[in-house]
């Protein structure tokens, strides 16, 4: 049986940034227009986080049963090490996407009945990842999927739940988050190509090969950056994104360097650190210049 230790490793925390910087960047975009509703806020923080950890659990599941972790590289995996069951594994993630639904639906009880439609969507996204029969996952799809749920999606879906509107300011902030977020998976891919290829998963990185792969993580990590320089038309103080520039740098130096495997992974908690910077440097400063 698992411990708690193992459990929160399991959990994969250093993908939180993931879950908290969208709705960061959002609630700043918000507020730049003035009040918002901030237990609202914390509500759509509680989804994010919920349904980011279950999907966690849904991808070491379905990975761990298909046989995909039984030689991977990076955080521990549950199922694919043994130290977990297949259902236990599964119910957790359920259990999280429980947590993220009954939060979600309070917001679309307040907000919008049509967000419980959104919220269906991002569930089934989430398990259909790496789940089902035919994972889009494990046919290039997983980036897509990142950009829209974890960019547009939650930046935006907080943006009109605490505030009631969407705007140039959130798209801008939506896209920056997005393709940090992304290159987050973009990277993890890089590293496992080998362990990919040879289990029959094909993500993007795998369709793209070491080299494009590298260059897509960059495009995609200095996004944000541009999105600053576009949200400078807002307020000039967005261009503190552009603060957060070294830290980027310093996430792209194993990839930039060619880095394999497990010299890679440092990459993933520097991307994940850059994107929370950006979303929280940036959101002051529209917060700041409302």
């Amino acid at each position: 049986m698992a411990t708690a230790s193992q459990w929160i490793q399991g959990a994969r925390p250093r993908t939180l940034p993931n879950a908290v910087a969208p709705v960061v960047a959002g609630v700043g975009a918000a507020l730049h227009h003035g009040g918002i509703s901030w237990w609202k806020a914390v509500l759509a923080l509680a989804v994010a986080m919920a349904f980011i950890i279950g999907v966690n659990f849904a991808n070491d599941y379905s990975d761990g049963v298909r046989g995909t972790d039984d030689d991977r590289v990076g955080p521990l995996r549950l199922v694919g090490s043994g130290v977990a069951s297949p259902g236990s594994v599964k119910a957790a993630a359920f259990i999280c996407f429980g947590i993220g639904a009954v939060c979600g639906l309070v917001l679309a009880i307040a907000t919008a009945w049509w967000l419980v439609v959104v919220g269906a969507v991002c569930i089934a996204g989430a398990w259909f990842y790496t789940g089902g029969k035919r994972p889009y996952g494990y046919a290039g799809w997983g980036e897509v999927a990142v950009f829209v749920f974890f960019g547009l999606v939650a930046v935006l879906g907080t943006q009109f739940v605490v505030s009631d509107r969407i705007d140039l300011v959130g798209l801008a902030c939506a896209v920056g988050v997005g393709a940090v977020s992304c290159s987050v998976l973009v990277v993890n891919n890089l590293r496992d190509i080998p362990t990919d290829t040879e289990s029959g998963k094909i993500t993007l990185a795998v369709r793209l090969g070491d080299a494009r792969t590298r260059i897509l993580f960059a495009v995609l990590l200095m996004t944000p950056l541009v999105m600053s320089v576009a949200l400078a038309f807002a307020t000039p103080w967005a261009l503190v994104g552009l603060l957060t520039f070294p830290l980027l740098w310093q996430a792209y130096t194993p990839v930039r360097t060619g880095a394999q495997g497990p010299a890679l992974v440092p990459s993933i908690g520097t991307t994940g650190k850059a994107m929370l910077a950006w979303a929280v440097v940036t959101a002051v400063a529209l917060t700041l210049t409302s």
